[in-house]
């Protein structure tokens, strides 16, 4: 079961790509999805990675929160199940 991380603060010019590579340092990336504008197409911030281990996320999280990327200081966590509506 994949472990799903939030990732905020990105950069408008920063690419799925780059988290990945940034992100496979700590394990294996199985998706990445940043969030954009439905109009414009630019981003919105924020995104979401999942990674396949509890101790990578883990990992990730310990070494990638308040990481400078593109002149932003990330801001990483596991994210929250979705409330019901």
């Amino acid at each position: 079961m994949d472990i799903i991380l939030y990732v905020d603060n990105l950069g408008s010019s920063t690419t799925e790509e780059e988290l990945k590579a940034l992100f496979t340092q700590a394990g294996e990336v199985t998706s990445i999805k940043i969030n954009k504008d439905r109009v414009s197409g630019k981003s919105k911030g924020f995104g979401f990675l999942a990674m396949s281990a509890q101790s990578e996320a883990d990992q990730a999280v310990s070494t990638f929160n308040s990481y400078l990327l593109n002149g932003h200081k990330l801001k990483v966590r596991l994210s929250m199940p979705r409330p019901l509506r």
